[in-house]
């Protein structure tokens, strides 16, 4: 790993990333998140965009996970486009594409011509099904690869499978399997000089994470039944409960111990011999008993007499709402210019020695391009040059 001055400069003192330099050729959620994690810790990363559409993702979206980063846009079907990008490779430690498998083969800047003009860079493909394999070509997005998976099937209750907000293929599978992979390659780069391709499939890293399915197909000889699971139904010590306004309470009182605080703190002593009863019926009327109590208060009310985390009870909050939290306050969770500025979510990975300073916003598209090139070696009229011939903007 070679370190860039320009990027160590920048970085938050005791940054683990500073020096590290970045091309993030990616769009939408998983790659851009990901590059995004990358930069909040040190790496300079440089959005590399097209001259076209560039990175599509809303506004909203990408004002929240493209922060600390510099923005360039060069035209990869132009062939001094191309040569530009092979420039930046020369002085980069990491590229991440999120292109069909054979785009960047095509373009002429797949991994084997980065690695020939830099052996040393850790080059990260993130696709829905890998660069290998039947299903290599096939679109999809989120739910195709959690679905396929095996994983789309055991989220949700017995009512069937649910939608969900926050993509779990997309991060879990794409964002945090690229930043693993990446990261344990650039640990060896820096041991043996040499780079690997990171071949991350969203759909696989879902599925390496479905432990628990697995764990009961091995149990029981079958996969569990949504909604007949411990976490999916089954018990009426884990689950949610509507309030009297209409809000929800989250009970996850798994534990003996915290189901006998649950009850005392609910006046029920009746119900402790009732936890985990391993009949339906039980269980139902346990979760009946559950409803009428927690549905006769509002969700305030709650909120006050669980404000210990007794039972292991909490409500269910909107994200407004957490942001607002103590908590995630002290643990740095909000981040913002002042109170009235849009939050964005902190850097969620503390260490000691090291805090992430205040977050530059995430740039225009192309608007450190020429920044960019002069520190890539390119005076003026050669940019000039090629802003002329349309492979850059």
């Amino acid at each position: 790993m070679t370190s860039s001055p320009e990027s160590a400069e920048s970085a938050p003192a005791g940054a683990p990333l500073a020096g590290v330099r970045v091309l993030d050729l990616t769009r939408l959620l998983p790659g851009p998140l990901g590059t995004m994690h990358l930069a909040d810790l040190g790496a300079d990363v440089l959005k590399i965009e097209d001259t076209g559409a560039g990175d599509y993702a809303s506004p909203a979206v990408r004002a929240l996970v493209n922060r600390n980063k510099r923005a360039i846009r060069i035209d990869l079907k132009h062939p001094e486009g191309v040569a530009t990008l092979l420039r930046l490779c020369r002085q980069a430690d990491v590229l991440v594409e999120g292109f069909r498998p054979g785009v960047m083969q095509r373009l002429g800047v797949g991994y084997e011509a980065v690695a020939a003009v830099n052996p040393r860079i850790v080059y990260c493909s993130i696709s829905g099904f890998g660069q290998a394999g039947p299903l290599r070509d096939s679109p999809g997005h989120d739910l195709n690869y959690a679905a396929l998976a095996g994983v789309a099937e055991q989220i949700g209750n017995a009512a069937g499978p649910a939608l969900s907000n926050l993509p779990v293929a997309d991060l879990l599978g794409g964002t945090m399997m690229a930043v693993a992979g990446i990261l344990a390659a650039l640990f060896d780069a820096a041991r043996t000089g040499r780079g690997r391709h990171v071949d991350i499939a969203m759909a696989d890293g879902v599925l390496a994470h479905a432990v628990l399915p697995l764990a009961g197909l091995h149990q029981h000889g079958k996969v569990p039944q949504i909604g007949h699971s411990a976490l999916t139904g089954a018990l009426a010590c884990y689950g949610f409960y509507r309030t009297a306004d209409g809000r929800q309470v989250a009970v996850g009182a798994l534990e003996p111990k915290f189901w006998e605080a649950l009850c005392r703190r609910l006046e029920r002593p009746d119900l402790v011999p009732l936890h985990r009863s391993g009949d339906p019926a039980t269980e139902e009327s346990v979760r009946a008993a559950l409803a009428a109590l927690f549905g006769a208060q509002p969700l305030a009310h709650w909120r006050e007499l669980f404000r210990d985390g007794a039972g292991c009870v909490t409500p269910v909050l909107r994200i407004d709402e957490t942001l607002a939290h103590p908590h995630f306050r002290a643990r740095g969770m909000r981040i913002a210019a002042d109170d009235a500025a849009a939050p964005q979510l902190g850097c969620p990975i503390k260490m000691t020695g090291f805090e992430p300073s205040a977050p530059r916003p995430a740039p225009r598209a192309g608007e450190h391009t020429d920044e960019i090139l002069r520190q890539a070696g390119l005076d003026a009229p050669a940019v000039a040059a090629l802003r002329a011939a349309g492979a850059i903007e």
